[in-house]
């Protein structure tokens, strides 16, 4: 992996106006996953509170879920939250960011408007995540691009060969 954090904005500032660019209205799903379940939290944590501290009163829930499979993702947090009947997600620009494992699962991976993959030290990132985030050093968070391309097809996910 090769870094391309540049300029004096910390990584996960970056990160969240980098999501707030792209997607500016409706109700917003972030998902953090990674090998490290405290981790990835600590991650969520961090973004949820840049996102807050940059969204226009539009408020920012921040679930913890866990393991968690398909049926349950979707009947719990996923349609509650389109339908606007999540507690604390009403907003019609309320702005979901999760921590969990399997949330960037095939099945579930294209339910989020960003996904972010914490590497926590030599495990391969997920190359379904839109973000790559190195959280080694958790006071100087690092976001990569990887070449998927090198990761050997016996490790990577059917489809992304």
């Amino acid at each position: 992996m090769s870094p391309i954090q540049t300029g004096p904005q910390p990584t996960i500032e970056w990160v969240a106006e980098e999501f707030l660019h792209n997607a500016r209205r409706g109700r917003r799903l972030v998902a953090v996953d990674g090998g490290d379940p405290v981790a990835s939290a600590r991650v969520a944590d961090e973004l949820a509170a840049a996102i807050a501290a940059r969204t226009d009163g539009a408020p920012v829930v921040r679930p913890s879920l866990g393991a968690i499979d398909e049926a349950r993702l979707r009947a719990e947090l996923v349609d509650p939250v389109r339908a606007g009947a999540f507690a604390g997600a009403e907003d019609p620009d309320a702005v979901l960011v999760v921590d969990g494992q399997h949330l960037l699962d095939d099945a579930v991976r294209g339910v989020w408007h960003l996904s972010v993959w914490a590497v926590a030290g030599d495990e391969l990132p997920h190359s379904g995540a839109s973000v790559i985030v190195d959280v080694t050093d958790p006071a100087a968070p690092t976001r990569y691009y990887y070449d998927f391309c090198a990761i050997p097809p016996s490790v990577n996910r059917p489809g992304l060969r």
